[in-house]
Parts: structure tokens; C-alpha cells; sequence
């Protein structure tokens, strides 16, 4: 079985076209939902999380508390490269798990979709990556379109710690133009049937 990651910057509408080959039938690791699922309910990753950045990492309730964590650590690289090196290892052991679940099932590919596939080194157990392309200007009207909490320096920060645009058409093997110029569709349904044939 294939395993195909798909990646792109924020607003280049790596979500949406994982959604179209999901359509087509194609499994789709979604590992930001996922990575929130893991730090919510593995125990391992729960108990590392408050050794590592104190009790109040969860509220009352026993939920996440995502405030409290990014303040913590988003805009400290340090507490970042930390919260990574917690989070990455366990969300991989649950896309072995979902990934052997799917091999058993018989589909022919799957995709993973991740923000950052080449920063958490998820890559290398892929057996190929596509990248979603949008320009940068079409990326923050698209984001500050859906973001309404969002403020362009925010969105210029995120970009700011994602790797290049440039970076990812180069290391990427396939590439989708999600850049309002051609249409997404007929690229994906050509990559399915691409990847169907192995």
C-alpha cells in the first residue's frame, strides 16, 4: 500500500483537497485532528504533557487546555521543540496503529495530511508527498477570510515558522496548484488514478 503525505503552508487549501480524495474513497490521516485527539485521551502523552509543562496543562475537567499550552509554548522555540518532541512520537504510533487498520481493509493508498510534515520528520515514513500550492498573498486573504480572530502579523508568524513554500515544491514529488488559476479537481482525480495504479 501507498502511503502519500500531503502538506502545505497555512490557507493553501491542503485540508479542502484532502477532502476531494476523500471523497474518491481515499483514507486521510487528518494529524492535527488526530494530534489533538492523542494529547486529549493517551495516557502516556497526558502524563508527559504535565511533567513537562505543569498541572494546569489540563483544566478541571481533565480536558486540554489549549490556551494555557500555546501561551506556554508557542512563542518560546525552546517549549515548542519540547512540546514537539512529546506530541510527534505518540501521534506516529497512532498513524502505525490507523495506518495497519487500513492495509488490512485493502485500499490501495492513503494519504496523510499534515501542516508539517517535513518539520516533524513524518516525511520519511512516506512513500511520497504532494504539496498544495498557493502564493503567499492568496494564502493570508484566504486565512484572514476564515479567520476572523486572526490578524495578518498572526498569520505572518505561523507562515514565518512553517518551511518555505519554495522548500516544499522542491523536496515534494507531486504538486497540486490550489492558486485560484487552474482547477483543483481534475489534478486530484489524475493523482488518484495515478496512485491507484502503484
Amino acid at each position: 500500500m501507498l502511503r502519500i503525505g500531503i502538506t502545505g503552508g497555512i490557507g493553501s487549501g491542503k485540508s479542502v483537497v484532502a477532502r476531494l480524495f476523500a471523497a474518491l474513497g481515499v483514507p486521510v490521516y487528518d494529524s492535527d485532528s488526530r494530534a489533538k485527539w492523542v494529547m486529549a485521551h493517551d495516557e502516556v502523552l497526558r502524563a508527559q504533557l504535565q511533567a513537562a509543562f505543569g498541572p494546569a496543562v489540563y483544566d478541571a475537567a481533565g480536558q486540554l487546555n489549549r490556551s494555557y499550552l500555546a501561551q506556554v509554548a508557542f512563542n518560546d522555540a525552546t517549549q515548542l521543540a519540547r512540546l514537539n518532541a512529546l506530541v510527534h512520537p505518540r501521534v506516529g504510533e497512532d498513524f502505525a496503529t490507523w495506518t495497519a487498520a487500513q492495509v488490512a481493509a485493502g485500499y490501495p493508498y492513503l494519504l496523510k495530511e499534515a501542516a508539517l510534515l517535513y518539520e516533524s520528520g513524518a516525511y520519511r515514513g512516506l512513500d511520497s508527498i504532494i504539496t498544495v500550492f498557493a502564493p503567499p498573498e492568496v494564502r493570508m486573504a484566504r486565512v484572514l477570510r476564515r479567520d476572523a480572530h486572526r490578524a495578518s502579523a498572526d498569520v505572518q508568524a505561523i507562515m514565518g515558522k512553517q518551511l518555505s513554500e519554495e522548500e516544499k515544491l522542491q523536496r515534494a514529488e507531486y504538486v497540486v496548484y490550489n492558486d485560484d488559476s487552474q482547477l483543483v479537481l481534475p489534478q486530484v482525480l489524475a493523482l488518484d488514478a495515478a496512485f491507484r495504479k502503484g
